[in-house]
């Protein structure tokens, strides 16, 4: 399998907020627990952490770049009973202030061609993710 085989979601969403606050929700674990999954992170490149999912699943992942209020990358793993479901990719948070705001872009890759449960379902996810996300930022000081 070529790397060009390999798929990536990307999410890119202009957010009414300034690069700083929106770093906090991607590196706080409380924040994070609330617009994405419960989860033990730390921004320390080399963390290993896991990100813990409401229907039980686990995502073990480590921090691979941090870049304070620019970049944030880490893997994103689910290991499974049948092979063909296992995941191994990397999510990347770039943050680029605009106007009076925020562009957020998200990519998310690794998905190999015969994974297109898992690459549907993350398109969706983050769609989801970014709105609780962006619900999240609205209450937050």
């Amino acid at each position: 399998m070529s790397t060009s085989d390999i798929r990536t979601v990307l999410v890119e969403r202009e957010i009414a907020h300034p690069p700083e606050k929106l770093w906090r929700a991607l590196t706080r674990p409380h924040l994070i627990a609330e617009w994405l999954m419960a989860n033990d992170f730390l921004p320390d490149v080399g963390h290993r952490f896991q990100l813990r999912g409401e229907w039980g699943g686990v995502l073990d992942c480590e921090v691979l770049e941090v870049e304070p209020g620019e970049t944030l990358s880490y893997t994103w793993n689910h290991a499974s009973a049948d092979a063909a479901f296992n995941l191994e990719s990397v999510v990347t948070f770039t943050l680029t202030p605009v106007g009076k705001g925020t562009l957020l872009r998200m990519e998310q890759t690794g998905f190999r061609p015969e994974q297109k449960q898992a690459f549907g379902g993350a398109r969706m996810g983050w769609q989801q993710f970014f709105g609780k996300l962006e619900q999240l930022l609205e209450r937050l000081d």
